[in-house]
């Protein structure tokens, strides 16, 4: 339910997640922060880059090492809430008309380096698209394990059923008289 609230609240709303909003806010912040010696163009792009990557790297931590679905469905749809708000940053760069707390705005300044603010508007549908899609896998990663254990009570048994390693030729058998 948490995770199909964030997905409502930040797609089908277009509106920033309460707290979690401003706890992207810092983490976006501190991605400019940690990246500022390796110049300014990646100290830019990992302001966006650290607001993405903390929380599906923290989403494939709880699928990896701790196999923990509730978890890392719920990150990913974490995820997907920053990826949209991140399509807003983007989409913003030739406007400039968002409240900022520092005096550039990261993507008009990425952008119109080469020229490319006319790149905004795709290159911000991309993100949008591509968190919603991250936002429904982590749904079906949330739901998946439930409906497995509904369909194995009702008496389907598994879905798909993997027999095991299939031998695919007899060994021969060892020559008798061969030298």
């Amino acid at each position: 339910l948490a995770g199909v609230a964030l997905l409502w609240v930040a797609f089908v709303l277009g509106r920033r997640v309460p707290l979690l909003s401003m706890f992207d806010l810092g983490i976006h912040e501190l991605g400019h922060l940690i990246t500022r010696p390796f110049g300014m163009v990646v100290s830019f792009v990992m302001g966006s880059g650290l607001q993405i990557l903390v929380p599906f790297g923290l989403a494939g931590y709880f699928w990896f090492w701790q196999r923990d679905r509730v978890s890392t469905g719920l990150l990913m749809c974490w995820g997907a809430t920053a990826m949209q708000d991140v399509s807003v940053y983007i989409a913003d760069a030739p406007y400039r008309s968002l409240q900022l707390i520092g005096g550039t705005h990261d993507w008009w300044w990425l952008l119109s380096r080469r020229a490319h603010l006319d790149w905004a508007d795709e290159l911000s549908r991309g993100v949008w698209v591509a968190g919603l899609l991250l936002g429904l896998a982590g749904l079906g990663i949330i739901v998946a394990g439930p409906i497995r254990e509904w369909w194995t009570a009702a008496g389907r048994g598994p879905a798909i059923r993997v027999p095991g390693p299939v031998a695919v030729r007899r060994p021969r058998p060892p020559s008798q008289g061969a030298s």
